[in-house]
């Protein structure tokens, strides 16, 4: 008895590769192509290739912000290119710790890929120039981009870099949010710049290209009077916070973006910038500085903005962390501080109070240990309880 020959559908279905037709020739690594030849607009099928950092260019309104606003603006200008963006971006570095922290971590990345190669393709499609030529526009990525660059100028490399891409037909406001996510936890800013994207691409509304400041689109997001119907709902699960939070996060953007920036570089967290906000606007910049410097809290802004100058160190600035509290001080404080402050909450508030904690602690990425924390504490709290029966 004769088999019956398999369908396209059966063939497709047991190799999902077996109909794609080879865009390589033989001397290339299987899935990459070389990249001298861009291809043309019109061409949907997404492929691997090759490029130089120099042939590419990463989305200015990027929902997490990486590059600092002060090289950024020359660089999306044209002033600069990647490679000297990579050079002013290191020596910034050298004055500023939140700089610094953020530009090791681009390198730690960038020496990874000398020694097990680049994992991960970056995202994008091909954007005509107005000269006629090509660039190739980042979707996500932007990390290992700059990485890239970071390296090629502290090395001081005479051949440029090559990076694997992943040639796709529709970029996305979610997918650019879903990568930044998976990839490093988000600072308060980020969030509130990813969730500002979010809506912003769902009501149709573009950055214009002569806008310099990306923060002056995100802002945008404040000004929409009434979101859509289900907006909130569609955005939780990418979020993974609740529309409560989200609509909290957003009010950040309201600060000034050289704030903004130096809040995003120290992770400076929701709450503080929520209190920092409340304040007189005259004091804002001293409280970033007090709380980047000085580790204050949330209930640490009002008794500094109500003082008669920000308490400073000899040297003029905010004392450290070290010399306020050690951190088993720090912990015990602040855990008695939100019980006696949830015991004067009226019980409807409480299941607010606690899913908005909930929310938090699983963005901060370490829901896990808290669990662990919180279970050995109920375990002494019954324990004390039974004693006392």
């Amino acid at each position: 008895m004769t088999t019956p020959k398999p369908t396209r559908e059966e063939r497709k279905r047991r190799d999902p590769f077996a109909l794609v037709t080879p865009l390589v020739p033989k001397d290339t690594l299987p899935g990459e192509r070389p990249a001298e030849s861009p291809p043309a607009p019109a061409e949907v099928v997404e492929r691997i290739e090759r490029l130089t950092p120099s042939r590419m260019r990463p989305d200015r309104f990027q929902p997490r912000p990486i590059l600092p606003v002060e090289v950024g603006q020359r660089y999306f200008a044209g002033a600069i290119d990647c490679y000297e963006t990579a050079a002013e971006w290191l020596q910034l570095a050298e004055g500023d710790k939140g700089i610094r922290d953020q530009v090791d971590k681009l390198l730690a990345m960038g020496d990874s890929f000398s020694a097990h190669g680049q994992i991960k393709a970056i995202t994008g499609s091909w954007l005509a120039r107005p000269d006629g030529q090509y660039v190739f526009q980042i979707e996500t990525g932007e990390r290992r981009f700059w990485a890239a660059c970071l390296q090629y100028v502290r090395e001081r490399r005479q051949q440029e870099p090559e990076l694997r891409v992943e040639v796709v037909a529709h970029p996305t406001r979610q997918r650019q949010v879903l990568e930044n996510r998976h990839a490093e936890e988000p600072s308060a800013v980020g969030q509130a710049r990813e969730i500002a994207a979010l809506i912003l691409a769902e009501v149709g509304i573009e950055p214009s290209a002569d806008l310099t400041d990306p923060y002056e689109y995100f802002r945008k997001a404040l000004s929409i009077p009434r979101m859509p119907r289900g907006l909130w709902d569609k955005m939780v699960p990418v979020m993974q916070v609740s529309r409560q939070r989200m609509e909290q996060l957003l009010t950040i953007l309201a600060l000034p973006t050289p704030l903004l920036e130096k809040a995003n570089r120290s992770r400076v967290p929701y709450r503080v910038l929520s209190a920092i906000l409340s304040e007189s606007p005259d004091k804002w910049e001293a409280l970033v500085d007090a709380a980047i410097a000085g580790g204050l809290r949330g209930e640490d802004i009002a008794e500094a903005a109500a003082a008669p100058s920000l308490p400073l160190s000899p040297e003029g600035n905010p004392p450290p962390v070290s010399r306020r509290l050690q951190p088993a001080d720090a912990a015990f404080r602040g855990i008695r501080g939100f019980s006696r402050a949830l015991a004067r909450v009226p019980a409807r508030g409480r299941a607010q109070v606690m899913d908005d904690l909930a929310d938090e602690i699983a963005v901060r990425g370490d829901a896990e240990a808290m669990l662990g924390l919180f279970d050995e504490l109920a375990q002494l709290l019954r324990a004390r309880v039974k004693r006392k029966r």
